[in-house]
């Protein structure tokens, strides 16, 4: 595995994570300090789960100060170019699209490294991809975007099981990541496109 790939997808996630969450606490009109926090919580969310539960402590932004800077800096610049920012419509959507790729990637090579299942490797990928979104919606008082009707964390698991089926062919580490991460990112993106969404138990007057 060539560790400095997996930090430049540690970077990436971060960023677009960072950004996503900047992006819905000013949609939310919260001050700078609330903007900070949900980016923070957004981006390290996921990880810091994990991380908890992996018994990989101190969890791992603690032991990063890149993570801090980049979360911080991505807030700012968020707020400081927000007049030209809010007029693209599908920013936040293809920010958070991206970080879902990046982080599930992320988070099934932290369980590869302890050499967990397979089924253990895409649950930790997609607790790394979906978490920060679920905290901060509930800190925002939102019913989380994965308890919805939209594919959210199906588009992680599908993107799981590709990544081992590529690998299991030999294919080349770092070329089954990205295009992992490009699929997770294009399901995602079909899936709002489309309006397609797990069925529901329920009738609609319910």
């Amino acid at each position: 595995m060539n560790l400095s790939f997996l930090h430049i997808i540690d970077i990436l996630g971060t960023f677009s994570f960072a950004v996503s969450g900047a992006f819905l606490a000013m949609e939310k009109k919260l001050d700078p300090f609330g903007v900070l926090v949900l980016s923070f919580v957004t981006a390290i969310g996921g990880g810091t789960l994990r991380d908890i539960m992996i018994g990989d402590l101190p969890v791992g932004w603690l032991r990063n100060e890149i993570a801090t800077i980049v979360i911080f800096s991505s807030a700012l610049a968020t707020m400081l170019f927000s007049s030209f920012l809010k007029h693209l419509t599908t920013t936040l959507f293809l920010f958070d699209a991206l970080g879902l790729g990046l982080f599930t990637i992320y988070g099934i090579e932290k369980g590869i490294e302890l050499n967990f299942s397979m089924g253990v490797c895409i649950a930790l990928g997609t607790i790394t991809a979906c978490f920060g979104g679920v905290i901060r919606d509930v800190l925002l008082n939102n019913v989380p975007l994965i308890f919805r009707k939209e594919i959210y964390a199906l588009a992680c698991i599908a993107g799981g099981l590709i990544y081992f089926l590529l690998t299991e062919i030999k294919l080349d580490a770092d070329l089954a990541k990205i295009f992992c991460i490009l699929l997770i990112f294009v399901v995602r993106i079909v899936a709002v496109y489309y309006k397609l969404s797990l069925p529901r138990f329920y009738n609609k007057n319910d």
